[in-house]
């Protein structure tokens, strides 16, 4: 019987992927935000919200563990609630927003700060990492035990990378005491001064300083060393070089507790593919050679790499109108992730649905030990709803978030979803 109080949300005719990576047809029952029946029969009648999947594809709420959603400090590019909605569009339920805010989110008051922002936006959940090193200036460590307990749920310096390597051995220690993961940037500032592309074809072409693929790969390489020696759990953030999945794989290979991920511009878009001097295709990492993309797919199949993640990154249209090479890195992520992996991917039978939906869903839950990730009865309601066959034109004027800065402008992809829920709760559908 159901409880006084109780909002019960009834599923019918989803398709979803069993244990075997097969698609069954299963009907879902989520009483007060919790997953209670994935029934292969049809429930009995209740009341309550009847949604009918009719066959799309419902998989566990997408989950993005690289994000930036630039507030405090920078509320022109994305705000924590315009993020917030561009993520549940893009089907995601879970996001975690990097510090590299103004002011930063090194104290337990920008943490705060982030966490009511998440709550009044009352859209999906906001996981803020907090800074490694005060103003993410690499010279004094943050208060990681205060930042703890006012909810961060890791500590990173992403936007810059902590350039020595004491500095990052203190926090490796305090992180490990602390039961804590060390989320890196990896790059050697010397490497990269006046960089605005790789280190190869298109920087030649155009007369530009490129970014080496040894300035990723040195601080992968250091770290290593340093999580073997302080036992803490070390994440190499938006891995992009054949380099960095090598060090990674051999790091695995010994049992030295490091995990990795990536981002779909670097699985889909090499250096060759840069048309111009046109800054939607400028990002940090910036695109590799082709040699370095195959090497990043090689990785996130063979489990090297762990996770997915979009490292959204909205700039205004005007700062990105400054050119390839004063323009700042970055491009929006949210709202095309799934297609585009879907599209390139598994529509061309190089992947397993199965595949892409655990690296975006139940691998990052499992590496951050998240509740989540699961369509198991007693789960988190978080869920995504799929439309598989359905097939749209990435339009930037259409995005809910307020950055524009995509190279993927035209792409005709399919696998788009049309509704997310939190905790039992919709918080966005197509019709909106």
């Amino acid at each position: 019987m159901q409880a006084k109080g109780e909002l019960t949300v009834i599923i019918r005719n989803a398709s979803v992927l069993n244990k075997d990576g097969e698609l069954e047809v299963k009907h879902i029952v989520v009483q007060d935000g919790i997953i209670t029946a994935v029934e292969s029969e049809l429930p009995a009648e209740e009341s309550g919200e009847i949604v009918d999947a009719e066959g799309k594809l419902l998989v566990p709420g997408l989950i993005d563990m690289h994000v930036h959603l630039r507030e405090p400090g920078f509320e022109h590019k994305e705000t924590i609630e315009t993020g917030a909605r561009s993520a549940a569009k893009g089907g995601f339920t879970t996001i975690a927003c990097m510090p590299n805010t103004r002011p930063v989110t090194d104290t337990p008051e920008i943490v705060e700060l982030v966490k009511e922002k998440a709550r009044e936006a009352g859209l999906v959940k906001v996981l803020p990492y907090a800074a490694i090193t005060k103003n993410e200036l690499g010279r004094e460590l943050t208060d990681f035990a205060a930042l703890k307990e006012a909810g961060a749920i890791g500590f990173t310096d992403d936007g810059v990378g902590v350039q020595t390597a004491q500095m990052m051995k203190d926090a490796m220690k305090l992180a490990a005491s602390l039961d804590m993961p060390v989320i890196a940037h990896c790059e050697d500032d010397s490497l990269v001064e006046g960089c605005a592309v790789n280190e190869g074809t298109f920087a030649t072409k155009h007369g530009l300083k490129g970014i080496p693929n040894e300035s990723e790969a040195i601080h992968v390489g250091r770290d290593i060393l340093l999580a073997e020696a302080t036992g803490v759990h070390y994440h190499v953030c938006h891995v992009s070089t054949e380099q960095s999945v090598r060090l990674i794989r051999q790091a695995k290979q010994i049992g030295i507790k490091v995990t990795a991920e990536v981002c779909p511009h670097h699985l889909l878009l090499s250096e060759e593919d840069i048309p111009g001097m046109d800054a939607n295709w400028k990002m940090n990492p910036p695109l590799r050679s082709r040699r370095d993309v195959e090497a990043c797919i090689e990785g996130l199949l063979d489990g090297t790499i762990d996770i997915i993640v979009t490292d959204h990154a909205p700039h205004s249209e005007e700062e990105k109108a400054k050119g390839m090479q004063l323009a700042p890195f970055g491009i929006v992520g949210f709202e095309t992730a799934f297609p585009l992996l879907y599209t390139a991917f598994v529509a061309t039978g190089k992947w397993d649905l199965s595949l892409l939906v655990q690296r975006m869903t139940a691998d990052p839950a499992r590496v951050f030990r998240l509740n989540t990730g699961s369509l198991a009865v007693g789960a988190a309601a978080d869920l995504t709803l799929i439309d598989l066959n359905e097939e749209q034109v990435v339009d930037p004027a259409t995005f809910a978030t307020k950055g524009r800065n995509t190279p993927f402008t035209g792409w005709k992809l399919k696998g788009w979803p049309v509704a997310t829920w939190v905790d039992g709760k919709a918080v966005w559908t197509k019709a909106n």
